[in-house]
């Protein structure tokens, strides 16, 4: 399928994003967690940033800057430790306005859209596992003798964010429901949050002593 256009294996493809997309990022822990903090909208204000970093490290990968990432060290390493930074920043202020700073919950989901936009933008371009994919899995998958490798290009990227469309509308769907739920649980929204802060910091930590 595809082939014509220089798509190798596109079946393969299809399943292989689809297992790698499953796999729990702090993207996918954000876009869960806005949804739960604030309903359907602000879980698809996290999704379209997440949509719009991955085209734009699709660009990237197409453009080769990825590709000079994954093989200059130093590089990998700038991004790696920026995202395991900001990972721990976002999971201790998390923790801290799970417990300290109470005031702010109500009305949260209307004020604060466009900081959850920058967050979301943020994690998914600092997302060392996102950027080894597209230089790692996404190129293979595209025949460079191809007289049209942008098509190719433009084929599986589509189909990457269709699939990550469904499974974000699959969390923040639910995520909207747990919000109706945890609304009058107090501390079961506290526990949900503090956990939620404990996995970025632990994604953080991860990052951190990740293997370049």
């Amino acid at each position: 399928m595809f082939a014509e256009y220089g798509v190798v294996s596109y079946w393969s493809y299809f399943i292989g994003a689809i297992f790698i997309i499953l796999v729990p990022g702090p993207n996918t822990f954000f876009v869960l967690k806005s949804s739960v903090a604030g309903g359907l909208k602000n879980g698809y204000v996290a999704a379209s940033a997440v949509f719009i970093g991955d085209a734009i490290l699709m660009f990237l990968a197409y453009a080769g800057v990825a590709t000079l990432i994954k093989t200059t060290p130093v590089l990998f390493n700038i991004v790696r430790y920026l995202g395991a930074f900001y990972l721990l920043w976002l999971g201790i202020k998390m923790l801290y306005s799970t417990f300290v700073s109470k005031a702010k919950v109500a009305g949260e989901h209307e004020a604060h859209k466009g900081d959850i936009f920058k967050h979301a933008l943020i994690l998914s371009l600092t997302n060392p596992k996102a950027i080894l994919f597209y230089v790692s899995f996404f190129v293979q998958f595209i025949d460079v003798n191809s007289a049209s490798p942008g098509m190719a290009f433009f084929i599986l990227a589509s189909t990457l964010e269709v699939i990550s469309f469904c499974y974000f509308s699959f969390l923040i769907i639910s995520g909207s429901y747990v919000t109706q739920f945890v609304k009058t649980k107090k501390e079961l929204a506290k526990l949900g949050n503090s956990l939620i802060g404990l996995v970025f910091v632990g994604f953080a930590a991860r990052l951190a002593t990740l293997q370049s």
